[in-house]
């Protein structure tokens, strides 16, 4: 992964958390692993096989967003103190999207920043991992403290995913459908083909590599969100809304994305009278159980929430839209034209 300001290493394979103490090349004073207690139960005891002769602390958190809370964040601030932990120390951030946003979070401010490194064991931080952004969650709003700070590498055990719930394949894969979406055609028809209950080692991979490429080659141009970067929002404004609606932990982040980008969709068909792949991608997260019944929306509560997102100006919503699969428009849309289509999109949903 390179960009304007950063290098540091991806890499993919099986059964590489055996192998940290290979790919890591720095020689840290001492480590500190930050893990779920789900996560940590399965993999823990594998990563501090690597380091026998470190000294390797672990803190653990409850599973969920809810841990991507101020209070988590300033226990982990302790915790990295009473273990002693310097700047030439290094925290390892296992887990998914929470773990890695909340510990490198961690990362950049302990100290005024040390080393962290990702090793994320859900598909859906393919996407979380990559890029630098880390931030906890704000009861108004999702990730909105936080700040850009690359890991100093991504290790990418594709073992760990086969432990995965449904749920969480779900919330993963509608992160790579919406990176197909923004730019790759040919890879969001794969897409569509592809049932989450059948899925080959193989598969996975490929739509693995598939997503971080996408997601690698936009941060590679656009590192601090200043242009192109917008574009990986795809599905977010409403999805990070629902998330924050319903209470973190309701829905799963990728769930609410999915959501997200039929609204996207729905939107972009009006706005620019043209066909886009609402309906093919309808049919498909139906088929892979999708959790898509949103019942009654607070319009109102909605477009406050998505006013509260990062990407908008002004008190102005702005959207990211499609023109056609693989080209994107950034939409401002004013609080009555949001209301408008979040009503016609949910009639449209439950299919009156």
């Amino acid at each position: 992964m390179k960009t304007s300001t950063n290098s540091y290493p991806i890499f993919i394979g099986d059964r590489l958390r055996f192998q940290l103490n290979q790919l890591i090349e720095k020689d840290y004073t001492s480590i500190l692993i930050v893990s779920d207690e789900k996560v940590a139960e399965l993999y823990v005891t594998d990563i501090l096989g690597n380091f026998p002769e470190k000294k390797v602390y672990r803190s653990i958190i409850p599973a969920g967003e809810q841990s991507k809370s101020v209070d988590f964040f300033y226990q982990l601030h302790t915790d990295a103190i009473k273990f002693g932990l310097d700047r030439a120390s290094l925290i390892i951030a296992l887990g998914g999207g929470v773990v890695g946003d909340l510990a490198g979070f961690v990362a950049a401010t302990y100290m005024r920043g040390i080393d962290f490194i990702q090793v994320p064991t859900t598909i859906l931080a393919h996407d979380s991992s990559v890029g630098g952004k880390v931030a906890i969650n704000h009861q108004l709003g999702k990730n909105l403290i936080g700040s850009f700070y690359p890991p100093a590498a991504v290790i990418y055990d594709t073992q760990t995913l086969k432990t995965l719930s449904e749920e969480e394949m779900r919330s993963g894969y509608a992160e790579l459908v919406k990176e197909a979406l923004i730019a790759d055609e040919a890879f969001f028809n794969k897409l569509l083909k592809t049932d989450l209950r059948d899925l080959s080692n193989d598969q996975l991979t490929e739509h693995l590599t598939n997503g971080i490429k996408i997601k690698a080659s936009i941060v590679g141009i656009d590192e601090k969100e200043a242009g192109i970067r917008k574009n990986l929002n795809l599905g977010h404004t409403l999805g990070h809304a629902l998330e924050a609606e319903k209470g973190y932990g309701a829905i799963t982040h990728g769930e609410a994305v999915a959501i997200g980008l039929l609204f996207s969709l729905h939107i972009s068909e009006r706005l620019f009278s043209r066909k886009l792949p609402y309906e093919p991608l309808l049919h498909w997260l139906k088929n892979n159980q999708y959790p898509l019944n949103i019942g009654e929306l607070d319009e109102e509560s909605l477009v406050n929430r998505m006013k509260t997102d990062k990407k908008a100006l002004n008190a102005t919503i702005q959207m990211v839209l499609l023109k056609q699969t693989g080209e994107v428009a950034i939409q401002e849309l004013n609080d009555r034209d949001i209301r408008m289509y979040l009503k016609s999109f949910r009639r449209r949903l439950v299919g009156e």
